[in-house]
């Protein structure tokens, strides 16, 4: 007989055991699912607010294009600041053709021959370094350019200049 009421002992241990885990258990689901609530009620929120923006971003864009459809833009000032910078232009352009000319006639300096130095008669100049011998005057070399005929855009002039021969291009 002592065994039984020990064995009873034990299945009521275990039970009160059980039903207090259970109580546990059941106490922290529901507050894992009142936290989630609250996470859910907070997202929802958080959508609302950005539904609400995005609406007022969309009301923005809306008048921003009405307002541009119905306003008139300014011919004359658009014409304006084309003739200035057609302006500009034209003073690149002059710039550049007086480089042009300033360079075709460098090369033209370049290529006439030097005038002879007058023959000083019995006059020989202090030779300071005596160790190297002077060089031989070398023949002139043939002209590396080509004269080549280009018609200006501009008002239809034409202009000559001078090509390089090495060149592949028009």
């Amino acid at each position: 007989m002592i065994k039984k009421s020990v064995d009873k002992n034990k299945s009521r241990i275990k039970k009160v055991s059980k039903e207090k885990k259970n109580k546990e258990l059941e106490k922290v689901l529901i507050d894992n699912f009142v936290s989630l609530q609250k996470v859910m009620v907070n997202l929802s929120v958080k959508f609302d607010d950005l539904t609400n923006q995005i609406s007022k971003l969309l009301e923005l864009f809306e008048t921003s294009a009405k307002v541009l459809a119905e306003k008139d833009f300014d011919v004359e000032k658009n014409n304006k600041e084309n003739a200035k910078i057609l302006e500009r232009l034209e003073t690149v352009l002059e710039q550049n053709r007086t480089i042009a000319r300033g360079l075709t006639l460098m090369h033209d300096k370049m290529n006439e021959p030097a005038p002879a130095p007058p023959a000083n008669q019995g006059y020989f100049p202090p030779q300071l370094n005596q160790r190297y011998p002077q060089q031989q005057p070398q023949a002139p070399q043939p002209s590396m350019f080509k004269p080549v005929q280009k018609t200006s855009m501009i008002g239809g002039v034409t202009e000559e200049y001078h090509k390089p021969i090495s060149s592949n291009g028009h």
